[in-house]
């Protein structure tokens, strides 16, 4: 008889903890359920494997033996010698329900001579739900009274305003999530029952007919969300309990959110500063002037310096994003771009040549020197 290695079956380490055997086995089962891959026989033998691979791990009696078993083995003790250590002969303990290499219908059946010799048939593992609520063992792994699976968590995301990133905003959004199967309880199994007497005898696991074996079904929904004020592109955003949902609010999974600001005609925005482009007409850059200017809430004067040229960058401290728990609020910078007249009058055409004339007769250096210097 050939030893089988449940540990390289699942995937596991050796010392892998219950939560990490039964999450490999939940990921192999889904994978090579029968329903998911009919008529290949290859996946319905692999889904047999897993199926008694965990019906060994997941019970800390069978698995504490199976080690002290594969000790043995790997220390030649004889086969004869194990049986007698091991082995178990006759009916399962308890009477009826199951006789070695009897299958187990669509769902899993049909365990090894290993198994069979050393563990004795059909062992605990599934939990369904029989009359009343009361929890039914049988072999497919899931236990629904031990650790009720939580909702999905969901990655979303929205797109923002300027402005109602500044102030805040509430906001609708079209959600897709998904939701704990109700039928199954997010295993994807549904478990085949039959009375024998006063015995519930599990015949077979099933893929979920109303999820189809993943656990969860779509459901799409909508969600107002506040958006505070002083997020910044890439914010992300946790709303507890706004995932998919599970079988008890508490577990619900979350939502996780995150923020695009929408790109605004007038300001760009650098972390929390706000940029603007600035366009001033040449006499306001050469004279200095009073003008007004453009914020995100409302309009304010601002003072351009005498002689200012193109690219000066003037600064209004603490009006651009605000900020949010110790990271400071951001500023609002103009950036000058100095603008020739247009539409000129014959009189404002005139008095331009006489400037330019008495520039030339001042001799003013040509801005241009540098650049057709030899």
């Amino acid at each position: 008889m050939e030893f089988r290695d449940y540990y390289k079956t699942l995937g596991v380490e050796r010392g892998a903890s219950q939560a990490e055997i039964k999450s490999a086995y939940r990921k192999l089962a889904r994978k090579h359920h029968p329903d998911v891959n009919p008529n290949n026989k290859e996946s319905e033998t692999r889904f047999k494997q897993i199926n008694e691979a965990y019906q060994v791990l997941s019970d800390p009696a069978k698995r504490k033996k199976y080690d002290e078993l594969g000790a043995d083995w790997e220390r030649g003790t004889t086969e004869e010698e194990m049986m007698r250590r091991y082995g178990w002969s006759g009916a399962p303990p308890g009477g009826g329900g199951y006789r070695p290499g009897e299958a187990d219908g669509g769902g899993g059946g049909g365990f090894s001579d290993f198994f069979e010799h050393f563990f004795g048939g059909l062992g605990g593992g599934f939990s369904g739900r029989g009359a009343g609520g009361r929890a039914q063992r049988g072999f497919s792994g899931y236990d629904f009274s031990e650790q009720p699976p939580r909702g999905r968590d969901i990655e979303a995301e929205v797109t923002v305003p300027l402005r109602d990133a500044m102030r805040g905003a509430k906001m609708r959004i079209a959600l897709n999530t998904e939701d704990v199967c109700p039928q199954c309880g997010g295993t994807g199994v549904v478990a085949r029952e039959e009375r024998r007497g006063k015995m519930r005898v599990i015949q077979a696991a099933e893929a979920c007919p109303t999820c189809h074996g993943r656990g969860a079904i779509p459901a799409p929904r909508s969600l107002e969300v506040t958006i505070p004020p002083g997020v910044v592109d890439g914010t992300r955003m946790r709303l507890k309990g706004q995932g998919g949902k599970g079988p008890r609010p508490e577990l619900n999974g979350d939502l996780f959110l995150t923020v695009r600001l929408k790109p605004d005609r007038v300001f760009s925005v650098s972390g929390r500063d706000l940029r603007c482009e600035l366009p001033v007409w040449d006499y306001e850059a050469a004279l200095g002037a009073d003008i007004t200017v453009p914020t995100l809430d409302g309009r304010v004067s601002l003072k351009i310096p005498p002689e200012s040229q193109t690219g000066r960058v003037m600064r209004l401290r603490g009006r651009g994003l605000p900020g949010r728990g110790k990271e400071p609020g951001g500023d609002l910078l103009y950036e000058l771009k100095v603008l020739a007249p247009t539409g000129m009058t014959d009189d404002e055409r005139k008095l331009m040549q006489d400037f330019a004339a008495r520039r030339r007769a001042r001799a003013v250096p040509d801005p241009r020197a540098e650049l057709i210097r030899e």
